[in-house]
């Protein structure tokens, strides 16, 4: 899987990068940057992408 691929992400974590991104941009933010900060941030919460395997919510 290349950088920079968000298909592994589930749509709730994509929703919640978008509107961290757009918050972001409303506060001056450029979009690059703002993209960038939103997914640290979704990372940060959430431990990044969807992760296969049974046993994981522990």
């Amino acid at each position: 899987m290349p950088r920079g691929d968000k298909s592994s992400y589930t749509d709730k974590q994509k929703r919640q990068a978008e509107h961290i991104e757009e918050s972001y941009e409303s506060r001056g933010v450029s979009e690059k940057e703002a993209e960038r900060r939103a997914w640290a941030t979704v990372n940060k919460e959430t431990g990044g992408g969807k992760k296969s395997g049974s046993g994981r919510a522990k």
